[in-house]
């Protein structure tokens, strides 16, 4: 019998975040994959009617402002309102209902809606992060939970090109970082250690999945990432619990390493590169205050569906759905072709 080679043989990875299984399969593409090159999806021209841009109407009547940088407003569609009747206690366990109460929003990272953050140049990155923070404090101060994401493309739902994220605050704690925060507390129990902390430490060491790394923050494909191309961006500083930790150094070099980070994305397949992103950290609520959470880690998850080229996409159904996540290009491979990539000129501005 040969001797195991990680690029070769199939084998199974284990996620010590979400205490799961993820199965990688190399054998299918022996060869590291050099991109497919085809022509991606003609991009739209800005709609005038868009209603996310600067001065427009939205469907509920109501115009925007005409915003210079960063604009929030209420989700016109929310998922999640503040005031609604609670259920009634389940008759049976098996029929459970619980309350949950919330607010969404909706967060413009631009005027322009033909920017992307890496189009954007970095004091207008660190503008959106100076608003995530305010947006946390606000929030966090009555809601257990404060998800930010964003969903980026076509391919991932977004019905709007328009440069913006989301934020939902609920009452309850949902099910990923549910489940992140007891793998990671287990962990700290057992070792006495922060999970994230540890993980850092170890990839500094091997390099293996580092994508980018600066003076506070590290870019890596996780040794357990699910999706082609998914990647985590984590602090160096291991006190770091929630986004309201931030200092000003931390804030500035997170905002290059977001730049430098999808300008590799796009330059990739040459494409504006699709992706559900989202941050996760300690939870907030009334009860919460800095340093409570001493297992946490602030992380930021992208998760981009691509596979082999603009236009080519990893589907978790199937086999994903009902046993466990597949990938078949290992995460060190992924990594290296990332790394490969230009971070410095946006392949739309080259010459």
């Amino acid at each position: 019998m040969n001797e195991f080679e990680p690029t070769e043989h199939q084998h199974v990875r284990y996620n010590p975040l979400k205490d799961e299984w993820i199965l990688v399969s190399p054998h299918r593409c022996l060869r590291p994959w050099s991109g497919q090159m085809e022509q991606p999806p003609e991009e739209p021209p800005p709609d005038p009617n868009n209603p996310l841009r600067a001065g427009a109407v939205r469907s509920n009547g109501q115009r925007n402002p005409n915003y210079t940088s960063t604009y929030v407003f209420p989700n016109d569609f929310p998922a999640l309102l503040p005031k609604v009747p609670e259920p009634p206690e389940p008759e049976h366990p098996l029929f459970q209902a619980a309350p949950a109460k919330g607010t969404c929003r909706v967060m413009c990272f631009h005027p322009d809606s033909t920017m992307t953050i890496p189009l954007m140049d970095v004091e207008e990155i660190l503008a959106v992060i100076n608003e995530w923070i305010e947006q946390l404090k606000e929030l966090g101060r009555r809601y257990t939970w404060v998800q930010i994401f964003e969903n980026k493309g076509a391919v991932m739902g977004c019905s709007n090109p328009h440069p913006h994220c989301q934020i939902w605050a609920s009452s309850f704690l949902p099910n990923e970082p549910r489940v992140k925060d007891r793998c990671q507390k287990d962990y700290y129990m057992k070792y006495g250690k922060n999970l994230l902390v540890d993980y850092v430490e170890q990839e500094l060491k091997q390099k293996d999945r580092i994508v980018l790394q600066n003076s506070e923050w590290v870019a890596l494909v996780p040794y357990w990432a699910a999706w082609p191309y998914e990647t985590m961006i984590l602090p160096l500083k291991g006190s770091t619990q929630r986004m309201t930790d931030l200092d000003k150094d931390q804030k500035r070099e997170l905002a290059e390493i977001m730049k430098q980070l999808n300008t590799k994305y796009d330059n990739l397949f040459k494409c504006s590169f699709p992706y559900s992103m989202g941050w996760h950290g300690a939870p907030t609520g009334p009860s919460s205050s800095p340093g409570d959470s001493p297992h946490w880690l602030l992380h930021a998850l992208y998760l981009p569906p691509l596979l082999r080229s603009a236009t080519v996409k990893k589907f978790m159904v199937g086999y994903e759905m009902l046993a466990q996540p597949q990938r078949d290009l290992t995460p060190e491979q992924a990594a290296a072709k990332l790394r490969e990539c230009d971070h410095l000129v946006h392949y739309k501005n080259k010459k």
